[in-house]
């Protein structure tokens, strides 16, 4: 069991939270993120043990392809997992304290 799988939702905002507060300056990442965000509403029930599962198994195949989190923030994965973020803030999946933004 991977150190995230305990509250992967909380984990991933923990880790992606700045970018969060990007969304506010940057109409470009919101635009991304929102795409994202569309394609992940569209292939599975929004609840959040469902939003969680997925962002294990989306994770868990980005580390089997050796994914380096540290890629650009406009990277595929990236964009990808801030926009788990946002759909767990948006629809109030997280702890009061980790909506960071």
């Amino acid at each position: 069991m991977s150190h995230y799988s305990l509250d992967p939702l909380a984990w991933a905002t923990a880790a992606y939270g700045p970018g969060l507060r990007r969304l506010l300056d940057e109409p470009g990442l919101v635009a991304a993120v929102d795409q994202h965000a569309a394609a992940v509403r569209d292939s599975i029930e929004m609840d959040r043990e469902t939003l969680g599962d997925y962002l294990l198994g989306f994770l868990d195949e980005l580390h089997d392809q050796g994914w380096d989190h540290d890629l650009p923030d406009d990277s595929f994965p990236s964009l990808r997992v801030l926009s788990v973020c946002w759909l767990a803030r948006e629809n109030g999946y997280l702890p009061a304290d980790d909506t960071h933004a």
